[in-house]
């Protein structure tokens, strides 16, 4: 017999049916506590609500685990490869090479822009905010795709429309950024793999050749980002989704939750902090101690995670990832070394030990990205792009369930009670 959770209210006794994941986690299932009973749950930030049942990431942040349909992150980062977990995520299964070369083709095929998005990326000022941008010119290829906007899309479409989406925006972020230099776009070209393409349309030309272990680095921080369960702009983009819009309204949905400090910024807040201490005169210690007093509005950004309590999986990779690039580049940057120094005497520190605030995936990505020359701007386009096939599965899956329904969440309201109106020479 499945087990039941019993609800009293009112002096009346009501079951509710408990479900159970496949990795043990349990849930009330309260789809049915409206019609039975006349109340509904209030839970700001829904940290307590699950919005869907869904079989492509397991997240468990107590004891530090992630997995993509049912894969170890660590041995995804160390043996896969961004195209490959892709696949993955939106499939289902690990490819056979078959299955990931006709993924890769599908992929190629779409591996120019068009014309007309061009010149819309053309009419912004070089000084725009990329995510801004990236968003618009995603919304802007509804325009040139008439074929994806009629939902729900036939297996065989969406399988295209996926392909569109994960080829299309990264060379749109390569196209502006080449435009904020003032050099001439570099076309895609597929044959370098998806790093070593979008590393050769960013800084190609004057004899530069992608690096195999810069691109294979790029590729395990891509990977680290794919998916992370139901965040703030996975659930974007299924809340979207899930009126039945188009593709490409979908992924701006994402595009534009992750564009937030609390969020897919959060990299890009690490490097405004360490800048903040450079200016300062370069003492991190100052600031660990301005972090530790309750009294002081200065926060260690890049530190903790909302999710994980006791060390996020990811960060133990990214930081091999950014030790091999910053030892491969040689770079020398001050604000790089403040950031190890910070970084080390964190981790000593019996204040950030005790609360687990260890440096987490946007502490290292910044870095990574920074060292990559990328500018700070562009940091969060570079979650945009690793995060692409996540949203993509996710959508997928979503699309895919019969007993999806619209998303319409409940409120309580606190405002004022029924009153009448009054004339405004009466006011």
């Amino acid at each position: 017999m499945s087990k039941q959770a019993v609800l009293e209210l009112d002096g009346k006794k009501f079951e509710l049916p408990v479900i159970e994941g496949t990795e043990g986690e349990l849930a009330i299932d309260i789809r049915e506590l409206r019609a039975k009973t006349g109340y509904i749950t209030l839970d700001n930030g829904y940290m307590n609500t699950g919005s869907c049942e869904s079989k492509i990431t397991f997240l468990d942040g107590e004891n530090g685990i992630l997995r993509y349909r049912g894969y170890p992150i660590e041995q995804l980062a160390e043996k896969s490869t961004f195209m490959e977990t892709s696949y993955l995520l939106t499939f289902g299964e690990l490819p056979t090479k078959q299955q990931l070369e006709n993924f890769k083709g599908d992929i190629s095929s779409y591996s120019s822009i068009p014309h007309g998005v061009k010149k819309i990326l053309d009419q912004f000022p070089t000084t725009a905010h990329p995510m801004g941008v990236v968003a618009s010119a995603t919304a802007s290829l509804s325009g040139f795709n008439p074929e994806f906007l009629n939902m729900p899309l036939p297996p065989e479409t969406r399988i295209k429309a996926i392909a569109q989406v994960i080829s299309q925006i990264k060379i749109i972020a390569a196209y502006f950024y080449r435009r904020t230099v003032h050099k001439d776009f570099i076309e895609s070209k597929p044959e370098l793999g998806w790093s070593g393409d979008f590393l050769n349309m960013m800084f190609g030309g004057d004899g530069y050749k992608v690096d195999p272990e810069i691109a294979k680095a790029l590729d395990t921080l891509l990977i680290l980002h794919a998916d992370h369960e139901q965040n703030c702009s996975t659930s974007a983009v299924r809340l979207v989704g899930s009126s039945q819009a188009n593709i490409f309204a979908v992924i701006v949905g994402g595009i534009d939750a992750l564009w937030g400090q609390l969020h897919g910024g959060a990299n890009q807040a690490v490097l405004e902090m360490l800048e903040l201490i450079k200016k300062d005169g370069g003492d991190y210690k100052k600031f660990l101690a301005k972090a530790k007093d309750k009294n002081d509005p200065f926060k260690l950004m890049g530190f903790g995670h909302r999710v994980y309590k006791n060390f996020d999986p990811r960060a133990t990779i990214i930081k091999k990832a950014c030790d091999t690039i910053l030892a491969k580049l040689g770079v020398v940057d001050p604000l790089l070394d403040i950031a190890r120094g910070l970084e080390e005497a964190a981790l000593s520190d019996d204040y950030f030990k005790e609360r687990n605030l260890y440096p987490n995936v946007d502490f290292y990505s910044g870095i990574i990205y920074r060292a990559l020359g990328i500018p700070t701007n562009m940091f969060t386009v570079m979650f945009v792009l690793g995060r692409i096939p996540g949203w993509l599965s996710q959508w997928k899956e979503m699309r895919e369930d019969p007993a999806q329904k619209i998303a319409r969440p409940r409120q309580i309201y606190t405002g004022a009670n029924a009153r009448d109106y009054v004339s405004i020479d009466k006011r």
